[in-house]
């Protein structure tokens, strides 16, 4: 079905009294309930909204650190479970220096805070890294299953080179299962600066993780799935294509599954591809920073180009435009079908209603 309207639904968010301007949109459902976590400098927010999507209430200080990991797909991640919301963000005390510092946090842990009354306020709850500072690359993945599990990922730097780890809670992100290695390269590292991305099966009950690999040169996709959320399966390319690239993009993907159809997006090179199980990727567009959704009239494919937010819906072969200025779009499903958009301006965050009937 194609396209019928593209409309604005929510003033630009930005927190009164913020260091600075917002940053690194996530949205996430659950319950009925829709809302969104960003971070802006060193402070993490969250901002609900009263009508499913169309307009979001004064942003909540959730917490400030001494060094929070933002940008380049880095910032806190949100999941709203039955009884309480966990926000995940990883930070440190201070700010690294040297010349590959980044802003990155100097001993950055993924760190955990919950909300038990709708998301009012909020308590830190742990750390989910075991090896103090093993998370410090900034970048990670949080997704919560049907059953209420979480489930998180995140580049880890306990050895030598970056590898992929994971960790589950089932008790509301209150306490952390001990850290599984999910994946190491035989070069000795995966992409030192891609973030990674989670997705549930809610038809098979399985876990399904998307990387960016390092393998013979190459920087491509790769994603395994895991029955249990820990231990995980071979890892498997992604695409017909390959990108030979010796220097990390900084740039991963978007992952869904559903009715056990594993849909993903993301740059190779300077093009969009879209992938699905048993068929060939598709080059979509040009750009990076690829964000994905999947909606029951097929998937909806965003990304960063010419300074401004560009997606592809169902429907249709032809990317439109979104919003401009715009950066870092994260897209969310909504329970009516449509799909929301957030992304940031550089000067706050806007949202858009991508109606898809």
């Amino acid at each position: 079905m194609l396209l019928s309207a593209l409309l604005t639904l929510a003033a630009a968010l930005q927190p009164a009294g913020a260091p600075a301007p917002a940053r690194q949109p996530q949205l996430a459902s659950g319950n009925g309930l829709v809302a969104m976590a960003f971070g802006a400098g060193s402070q993490i927010y969250f901002a609900a909204s009263p009508d499913g999507g169309n307009t979001f209430g004064t942003p909540v200080k959730v917490a400030e650190v001494g060094a929070l990991a933002l940008g380049r797909h880095r910032g806190p991640r949100l999941a709203i479970l039955k009884n309480s919301m966990v926000i995940t963000a990883i930070a440190g005390q201070t700010v690294a220096t040297g010349p590959h510092a980044h802003g990155l946090p100097d001993q950055g842990d993924l760190l955990v805070w919950r909300s038990t009354d709708q998301g009012r306020t909020w308590t830190r709850s742990g750390k989910i890294n075991d090896v103090p500072g093993a998370a410090r690359e900034g970048l990670h993945a949080m997704v919560v299953a049907p059953n209420g599990t979480l489930s998180a990922a995140w580049l880890d730097l306990r050895a030598k080179g970056t590898q992929l780890y994971g960790s589950q809670s089932s008790d509301g992100g209150l306490t952390w299962a001990k850290n599984q290695l999910i994946y190491s390269s035989p070069e000795g590292t995966i992409c030192q600066c891609c973030h990674p991305a989670l997705a549930a099966d809610s038809a098979a009950g399985s876990l399904w993780v998307m990387w960016r690999n390092v393998m013979e040169g190459h920087r491509d996709l790769y994603a395994a799935r895991s029955g249990d959320g820990l231990n995980f399966g071979a890892a498997q390319k992604l695409g017909t294509g390959t990108w030979k690239l010796n220097a990390c993009p900084m740039d991963g993907g978007g992952l869904a599954v559903s009715d056990g159809k594993v849909t993903s997006a993301w740059r190779r090179d300077s093009d969009v591809f879209l992938s699905a199980s048993g068929e060939p990727d598709q080059k979509i567009g040009t750009g990076k920073d690829v964000a994905l959704a999947i909606t029951r009239s097929g998937p909806v494919v965003a990304w960063t180009a010419d300074g401004g937010i560009q997606a592809v819906l169902p429907g249709s072969a032809e990317p439109v435009a979104v919003g401009k200025p715009g950066a870092f779009v994260n897209l969310l499903t909504l329970p009516d079908g449509a799909v929301l958009a957030a992304w940031e301006t550089g000067t706050s965050i806007e949202t858009k209603r991508l109606a898809t009937r």
